[in-house]
C-alpha cells in the first residue's frame, strides 16, 4: 500500500481530468440573491453550463475592461440550470468585492469550467458530503448528481456563525440525514462538522469534502481512519485558474508514490484527501520530485550555526488570494516550524499575486 510519509496509508484513486473543455465569454447576471454574508449570482452562460460537472470552477475577469487587474478570480461552480452558472461569492478583496456588487444585466468575462471534477463513486456506494462556510455551495450539484444515480447521500455543513453558513436549504432537500454546525451555537448543533462526521462516517462508503484547509485536513484523517475514500476540493488560492502562475501548488502523492507539486487549479481542484500531504503546504519538502531543480522557488535552510535573521515585515496581501485559514473543527494545525529546524526541507516563498 501507498504510504504519505511518517506511514499515513494512501488509497484513494487519483482523480480523473474533466471530460469537457473549458469556454471563454461573456456572461449576463441573470440573477441575484443575498445569503447571509455572502451573495450567490446566476450568471447566463450556457456553453459553461452544458459542460460543467460537480466540483469545478469558473474564472471571472474581474473590475470591467478597463480594470489594470490582470488576475481572474476563480470561484467554484454552485449549480447550474436553465443556461445559468450559479456562484456563491464572499466579498473579501477588491476583486471579489466587486463581483458581488455585480446587478443584474452587467456583464463580465468568464471562463470556465476548469479544473477537475467529483469522481463519482460505484453504484449503490452511500456518500457523506462535508462542507465548510461557504466551500458547502460546491457540494450542492453533486449531492443532486449523486441522487440521481441512486446513491444514498448524508450531509454536514457549518460555519463560524449563522450568517457564515451557506447553501443550507439546498443541501438539507438532497441530504438525509442532514446536520448544521456553528461554532457559537447560532444555527443547528453547537460545535465542529468533525463532531458530526464522527457520527455519520461509519454508515459512508465514501467522503466528499469542500471548505477550508483545516477541515478538509481533519476530515481526511476521519475517512483514512474509518478505511474509505475520501474526495476534498481544496480552496487554495487560485490567480491565473490554468496553470500557469504555479501559486496555487501543494504537495500531493501520486499513484506512484512519490510526492509531486500539483496545481490546485489543474490537477485540482479535487484531490484524494489521503494523497494531500496537509502538514507539508507551504514548503518544499526534500523528498518532492523535482526539488533540486527547483532551489529559485525556495530559500534554503539555514545552517545550524548561522544566527537567526530577523523575517522582512510581512506584504500587504489581498484577501481574495490569500490562504483559506479558518478552521471548522478546532484550532488551526500549527505552523510549521522554520526552516532550520525542518531537516532536509525549505520554506517555499509565496509570490503575492
Amino acid at each position: 500500500m501507498t504510504e504519505q510519509p511518517g506511514g499515513r496509508p494512501v488509497f484513494t484513486p487519483p482523480v480523473p481530468p474533466a471530460r469537457n473543455p473549458p469556454v471563454q465569454g461573456m456572461a449576463e447576471v441573470a440573477s441575484r440573491r443575498t445569503m447571509g454574508a455572502y451573495v450567490e449570482l446566476g450568471f447566463f452562460a450556457p456553453d459553461i453550463a452544458e459542460a460543467a460537472e460537480p466540483g469545478q470552477f469558473v474564472a471571472f475577469a474581474v473590475g470591467g475592461p478597463t480594470s489594470a487587474n490582470l488576475l481572474r478570480r476563480s470561484i467554484a461552480i454552485a449549480g447550474v440550470g436553465a443556461g445559468r452558472v450559479h456562484v456563491v461569492v464572499s466579498a473579501k478583496g477588491v476583486g471579489s468585492t466587486w463581483l458581488a456588487g455585480l446587478e443584474l444585466g452587467a456583464e463580465v468575462d468568464v471562463v470556465g469550467p476548469l479544473g477537475r471534477p467529483f469522481p463519482l463513486p460505484p453504484p449503490g456506494t452511500p456518500a457523506l458530503l462535508v462542507g465548510g462556510g461557504y466551500g458547502a455551495a460546491a457540494l450542492v450539484g453533486l449531492a443532486a448528481r449523486l441522487r440521481a444515480g441512486g446513491h444514498e447521500v448524508a450531509a454536514v455543513t457549518g460555519a463560524a456563525s449563522a450568517d457564515r453558513l451557506c447553501s443550507v436549504p439546498e443541501l438539507g432537500a438532497l441530504a438525509a440525514p442532514f446536520v448544521v454546525t456553528t461554532d457559537d451555537g447560532s444555527a443547528g448543533r453547537r460545535g465542529w462538522v468533525t463532531q458530526a462526521v464522527a457520527e455519520l462516517i461509519r454508515g459512508a462508503g465514501v467522503v466528499y469534502a469542500c471548505g477550508p484547509m483545516g477541515m478538509l485536513r481533519a476530515v481526511s484523517d476521519q475517512a483514512v481512519a474509518a478505511g474509505i475514500p475520501g474526495y476534498v476540493a481544496v480552496e487554495e488560492s487560485m490567480a491565473c485558474g490554468i496553470g500557469v502562475c504555479m501559486t496555487c501548488v501543494l504537495p500531493v502523492v501520486g499513484a506512484d508514490g512519490r510526492t509531486r507539486f500539483a496545481r490546485s487549479c489543474v490537477e485540482g481542484p479535487v484531490f484524494g484527501g489521503d494523497r494531500v500531504r496537509f502538514a507539508d503546504v507551504g514548503t518544499l519538502p526534500a523528498d518532492v520530485v523535482g526539488a533540486d531543480a527547483m532551489g529559485l522557488m525556495a530559500a534554503p535552510a539555514a545552517p545550524p550555526a548561522a544566527a537567526p535573521v530577523a523575517p522582512p515585515p510581512p506584504a500587504a496581501a489581498d484577501p481574495d488570494h490569500d490562504d483559506v485559514t479558518a478552521y471548522i473543527g478546532g484550532a488551526p494545525p500549527p505552523p510549521p516550524p522554520p526552516p532550520a529546524d525542518r531537516p532536509g526541507g525549505t520554506q517555499v516563498i509565496r509570490l503575492e499575486p
